[in-house]
């Protein structure tokens, strides 16, 4: 277990990230996202995260559902705020154009004001069926910096003051913003999707030495970027949308230089994350107990020193880009 920034809140080095059990892109049943959950348990994953937009609470019923049974103090969860979730009373209709199967019950409703937070999380507890969670991130403030630094965060300071969180971070996927969350709040954790990846390490640059000067951890989320590094080919999406024909020859020259030394592309994609010092949790989105099993065997294998070698001297990795077993002291 690795301890974030000076919170005391330990997480698991894999962990389980729930938008895909909130229908990302597809429907999942109720028995398979509770044996995806209950599969992540079994591997000694220990810290969960979601967010009300995550199928417009779907995420969070499931999750809590699922873990239900566990004593809250034997698991780290997370969830995230900034999007309130405001009943539309409308039957028909879905929420695909959002990224999610599920009926369009609720409208999302940008909000970062210290009230807007503290009414996501009673209503995030509500759904999860808990009292409390360990950490909140405030969720893509991508287009609402101001009233993020302003209001938001602020909100956050004071609800781990009161001891109703123990954590508080901001989640995004970019690496610029939470630089500047990193350098100008007190935050103990950032959430970082896509930015420190195989084929992006724009993290590298200013946030994460900035994390590691500032003792803020790091979460990564996005290690495959969501799906070129799990199975480049025709089609795969990169961020959630097409990859281009450059991207995706560099996932398979990766690919085929992991294959060439007896390991699979995404057990590189996962070691790359984990091995940053200050990286306390690699997230990872699974929808099946399959999805989590191969995560967890990915993620445990050991990736050989001269894989990383060869892909520095192919110039498909920078130098300075920490590697397993590497002293980076």
């Amino acid at each position: 277990m690795n301890t974030l920034g000076r919170s005391g809140v330990e997480v698991s080095p894999l962990s389980f990230g729930a938008a895909a059990i909130g229908n990302l892109f597809t429907e999942v049943s109720d028995e398979d996202a509770y044996a995806a959950v209950e599969a992540a348990w079994d591997a000694g994953i220990r810290y969960f995260d979601t967010a009300p937009h995550y199928g417009l609470g779907l995420s969070e019923r499931r999750l809590g559902a699922a873990l239900a049974s566990r004593d809250p103090s034997s698991y780290t969860l997370s969830t995230k705020a900034g999007r309130l979730l405001v009943p539309t009373g409308e039957r028909g209709g879905d929420d695909l154009d959002n990224g999610f199967a599920v009926p369009a019950t609720h409208r999302r409703v940008w909000d970062f004001s210290a009230d807007g937070i503290r009414r996501s999380l009673e209503d995030s507890l509500t759904r999860l069926g808990l009292d409390r969670v360990d950490i909140v991130y405030l969720h893509d403030p991508d287009d609402h910096g101001e009233q993020a630094f302003r209001e938001g965060y602020p909100a956050l300071e004071r609800l781990r003051a009161e001891g109703v969180v123990r954590a508080i971070g901001a989640g995004m996927n970019q690496a610029g913003m939470l630089t500047r969350f990193v350098r100008d709040t007190d935050v103990d954790v950032v959430l970082c999707a896509g930015r420190y990846t195989l084929l992006d390490q724009s993290a590298l640059t200013e946030l994460l030495p900035a994390a590691v000067k500032n003792g803020v951890s790091v979460v990564v989320g996005g290690a495959f970027n969501s799906g070129l590094l799990a199975d480049p080919r025709a089609g795969s999406t990169y961020n959630y949308t097409a990859a281009s024909g450059e991207l995706l020859q560099r996932a398979l020259r990766i690919k085929a230089i992991a294959e060439g030394h007896g390991i699979t592309l995404r057990a590189a994609a996962l070691a790359f994350c984990a091995a940053h010092p200050e990286v306390a949790s690699v997230l990872v989105g699974t929808r099946t107990a399959a999805e989590v099993r191969d995560c967890a065997n990915q993620f445990a294998t050991h990736v050989p020193p001269a894989f990383w070698q060869e892909l520095r001297d192919t110039d498909l990795l920078p130098a300075d880009a920490p590697v397993p077993g590497e002293d980076t002291a």
